[in-house]
């Protein structure tokens, strides 16, 4: 064991403050080397069993102490804070103290990002920057006043409303920021340095004229107005669709190269990842378009379901959360193809959330337990936390779950409250029993259905028999049957829908499974029908139910719901992908019929379908979501299934794809539709790379490299150079290298693509660690190059000689002090031990041993390896 085993915390062991904070007057003097805070905060006693005050501090240095104007010295500095004895039951507290921004590469509190200085305040961040009381439910208001070199630092921003600046001697100025909302301080935000600024504005629904700025570093103001767009949008949406409208005078967006996170909702002052801004055609693909629209909304939805309602510890983080990931992938479904949206959402959930599931890592999406906070900034809380949302809208429907947000915010706004209380809300708001749901948020693990049929010719009945079970988890052993909303159709081999009815009544199309195992009856079925389960993901469930090829083809060619297609295009693959990794083991030759190669023909030639719905349905599913099909990964079998499978596919339908291709040939324009056709034409071509046809294609992909004028189509060829071995391989990539290196964001797509390559990528992913564009420093640099390695490249890194996993203990080692959460998020492949066969998982076993054995182990990494290992 770690000889500093960190102690867990429980959600049920939540106590209210002993001490609040109504008020805080901050005033920064600002330096990359040493920078001055003193903070004056308003404390009133909530306990009378106390009057010691304990305030969280970490890496702070300690100038003085005034309690209501007078030096105070009975307190005591600790390990994670300073304990401030026999305080008044109201009074006010000066500190101030000294922090280092250049030291601090961990990048929470203050840090140096390039020649600017930023915040990153959540989880525990602020506790970094003073001592105070570092929890989500204490609600102050904030004014700030910062103080800087004007030379070096000419913009000085932070929360709400600016209200007043000046000059100071030897070129100091300053500038002052009041937000008058209560709100945590971890949604605390301060900027320091020169910019360019895309000025706009937006009118409100109320007629409000709310100034919109967005921060960027110099020369990349022509990459910030997709950003912009985006925003507005987001704030006419939230309107319209949630009738919330934006409560300060000025919003404002800062773009920062240094951010372990996506971006962050500070309040009035988003600070973001510049992924997730910057974009224009020769540098950022139409993937990236849509991921900065989305994360902008997500960011800017926060100001209500979020900021202006908190969560009160923790372990409520899905509270905001979740929901706000429902609403942004609601906006984003709104500004787009909603089926593809949908799919797109799906994939994450299936890939990456229920192998979470499947992990030592397996929580509720509340969490019960927890001994580092950043570890649960999860795909369980977000994603899965949005389907437990998305679940709620689909049983109360839009009306009243509108009227369920309308009353939330009624009882909630500028106060810290719980899951319990907004389903509290939409129970009392619905009239509906929302009791059995709630276990939703207080289990574990992905359920699985199990569904069977019969058909009774001679009553004309259709009889289905559902099941549900969830596989205990290493949190929880012990599971009960949930309140799965289960959408279904039925269909006649005509195509035709059948209306559902039993005993002279319509029924809902969504069944309620409230019990382990339930039945349904329908009436007036004619002839055996084909049933399409799951429509849209209803829930976040696996779904079992045997369906025959042709039954499957039916669905991708008749569904009316776009999902169902997609989904039955997926089990027909996954049939195939199961059966032919049985051949590969036992050395048998591998097959695909002749009719799911027909099946997908006809998709590919539909003349009514969204060409981005073709393109989800063609792409095969990756390596990762191939491993959620078995309960022991062989990452080396389905690697080589799925060459078998592109190639298989490549060769088939090489006529079409290449007239396909051909046909989507179009001038580069920015909307969806526009996408949809780009989607489809370089789904084709990566297909066509696979082909045995090497010259033609190789013809075409450099063809597309050297005449794209957008960064989709040229990635889009230099995928599928990479990814199919194709000889213009090594000069696309060298040509690229060339003319991007200067170029962190476009640099990433480089190295994912290589740290992804099928093709020695261990031996290039330690070659390229010394690159010139690339730093162990940022994030984005790390997540692309050995993040995508070992998350995304599953043969290579899960190698039988275990050199993968002595690479990555490799980079860990040097990580764990220098920024542990970018750390933790690395670990994840390699705590999942045991889906893999005995000799893999010894192999990781023993270097998670290594790592546990290190005297500095961070809380972010021993909590993940003390389960892995459990």
């Amino acid at each position: 064991m770690n000889k500093n085993s960190p102690i867990a915390k429980y959600r049920l062991d939540y106590k209210k403050p002993d001490f609040t904070i109504t008020d805080i007057d901050l005033d920064f003097n600002l330096a990359p080397e040493i920078t001055t805070v003193t903070a004056r905060s308003h404390i009133v006693q909530l306990n009378k069993a106390t009057n010691t005050l304990i305030l969280d501090g970490e890496d702070l240095k300690l100038l003085a102490m005034n309690i209501d104007e007078q030096p105070w010295q009975d307190y005591k500095i600790t390990a994670s804070g300073i304990e401030i004895y026999h305080v008044p039951s109201e009074f006010t507290l000066t500190i101030v103290n000294e922090i280092k921004p250049i030291d601090n590469t961990a990048l929470e509190g203050l840090y140096v990002s390039g020649e600017a200085l930023c915040t990153q305040c959540e989880a525990e961040g602020f506790r970094h920057i003073t001592y105070y009381l570092d929890r989500p439910d204490v609600l102050a208001r904030f004014t700030t006043r910062i103080t800087a070199n004007k030379n070096s630092y000419p913009y000085l921003l932070s929360n709400g409303n600016r209200i007043a600046q000046g000059d100071l001697e030897n070129n100091q100025h300053w500038v002052q920021w009041q937000d008058p909302f209560p709100k945590p301080c971890y949604l605390f935000a301060l900027v320091a340095g020169d910019f360019d600024i895309l000025h706009d504005q937006f009118i409100t629904k109320s007629q409000r004229k709310i100034d919109l700025e967005i921060y960027v570093d110099k020369g990349n103001l022509d990459r910030s107005h997709w950003a912009m767009t985006s925003l507005k949008n987001a704030m006419q949406w939230d309107e319209k669709r949630f009738g919330l409208e934006y409560d300060l005078d000025i919003f404002m967006i800062v773009a920062v190269d240094f951010f372990n996170m996506g971006a962050m909702e500070n309040k009035g002052l988003n600070i973001f990842n510049s992924k997730y801004v910057l974009a224009k055609p020769e540098t950022a693909t139409d993937n990236d378009y849509l991921g900065i629209e989305g994360v902008i909304g997500h960011e800017y939805f926060h100001n209500w379901t979020g900021n202006r309602v908190t969560c009160r510890d923790w372990f409520q983080l899905s509270l905001k959360e979740g929901l706000t990931v429902f609403r942004d992938q609601e906006f984003s479904a709104d500004m787009g193809s909603r089926s593809v949206k949908r799919i797109d959402d799906v994939k994450i959930l299936r890939t990456v959330q229920f192998a979470e599931d499947a992990s030592p890592m397996a929580h509720p999406i509340r969490p019960e337990k927890v001994i580092e906070m950043n570890n649960f900034y999860t795909v369980t809380v977000y994603e899965k936390g949005a389907e437990v949302i998305r679940m709620l809208h689909t049983l109360l429907g839009e009306e009243k779950f509108q009227a369920g947000m309308r009353l939330y915010f009624e009882r909630h706004d500028g106060s810290a409250a719980t899951c319990d209380d907004f389903v509290q809300a939409m129970q009392d708001a619905s009239g509906i029993d929302l009791t059995h749901f709630k276990l939703w948020y207080s289990q574990s693990g992905t359920p699985e259905v199990t569904v069977t049929d019969q058909f009774d010719k001679l009553n004309q009945q259709y009889i289905l028999t559902v099941k549900q079970t969830t596989p205990p988890t290493l949190d929880q052993t012990e599971k009960q049957p949930l309140h799965i909303p289960l959408d279904i159709e039925l269909y006649a081999k005509d195509g035709s829908v059948i209306d559902l009815q039993y005993q002279g009544k319509s029924i809902n199309h969504v069944l309620n499974l409230h019990q382990t195992e339930q039945q349904f009856i329908f009436d007036h079925v004619q002839e055996k029908p084909i049933i399409a389960l799951l429509r849209d993901f209803s829930a976040p469930v696996k779904i079992h139910y045997d369906y025959q090829d042709d039954e499957l083809i039916f669905l991708m060619q008749k569904a009316s719901n776009a999902f169902n297609r997609y989904d039955a295009a997926q089990m027909l693959l996954a049939k195939y992908i199961r059966l032919n990794v049985s051949y590969y083991q036992q050395n048998q030759a591998m097959m695909l019929p002749e009719s799911v190669i027909d099946g997908f023909r006809a998709i590919l030639l539909s003349d009514t379908l969204d060409p981005a719905l073709i393109a989800q349905i063609i792409t095969l599913p990756s390596e990762n979501e191939i491993a959620n099909l078995f309960a022991v990964v062989d990452p080396q079998a389905i690697h080589v299934v799925r060459q078998f499978l592109l190639k298989q596919f490549a060769n088939e339908l090489y006529d079409e794809l290449y007239a396909i291709y051909r046909h989507c040939l179009s001038e580069y324009r920015i909307d969806h539709a526009n996408m949809a056709k780009r989607a489809l034409k370089n789904s084709c071509l990566y297909l066509l790379a696979y082909a045995d046809n090497k010259k033609e294609v190789n013809l075409l992909v450099n063809k597309q490299y050297q005449h794209a004028d957008n960064m989709t189509d040229s990635l889009a060829a230099l995928q599928a150079a990479v990814m199919g071995q194709l000889l213009c391989k090594d000069s696309l990539l060298a040509h690229f290298d060339e003319r991007w290196y200067q170029d962190g964001l476009v640099m990433d797509k480089w190295f994912i693509l290589q740290a992804t390559s099928p093709d020695h990528a261990l031996d290039t992913v330690k070659q390229l660690l010394m690159h010139r564009a690339f730093s162990l420093n940022n994030p984005n640099r790390i997540r692309s190059l050995i993040g995508a390695f070992v998350n995304n490249n599953p043969a290579a890194f899960h190698a039988i000689d275990g050199s993968g996993y002595h690479f990555l203990i490799e980079i860990l080692i040097e990580l764990n002090l220098k920024n542990p959460q970018v750390a933790s998020r690395l670990i994840d492949p390699l705590i999942r031990l045991k889906r893999y066969d005995e000799q893999r998982a010894s192999l990781m076993r023993s270097a998670l041993e290594r790592l546990l054995k290190l005297d500095n182990l961070s809380n972010d990494l021993y909590e993940k390896i003390s389960k892995a290992l459990a």
